[in-house]
């Protein structure tokens, strides 16, 4: 969970806030409301390419999760284990 300080909790222990800010983004509060966020540069750097991760990796799942719809509506799938077999050991003979 990301430190939450207060405006005035940044004023009175500023070395406070910015040593949590080394390692995480700060939310900074403002009459009790959501105001700002505050960070160092690395923990800013760190955050991006976190979310870049994973919308990579959201856009991968979204791909497979069309295929496998895709998959089922032109009805391929099976049923059983047997006929998951089955398919792969046809599937092999067909590429071999």
């Amino acid at each position: 969970m990301e430190p939450i300080y207060s405006m005035t909790a940044l004023q009175r222990n500023a070395g406070e806030v910015k040593a949590a800010a080394r390692d995480n983004v700060v939310r900074i509060t403002e009459q009790g409301m959501g105001a700002y966020v505050f960070c160092s540069e690395d923990a800013f750097e760190r955050r991006i390419a976190r979310e870049r991760e994973d919308a990579a990796y959201e856009a991968r799942l979204a791909e497979a999760v069309g295929r496998g719809i895709a998959d089922i509506e032109a009805g391929r799938y099976v049923t059983s284990v047997d006929e998951a077999f089955a398919r792969a050991d046809a599937l092999r003979r067909k590429s071999a």
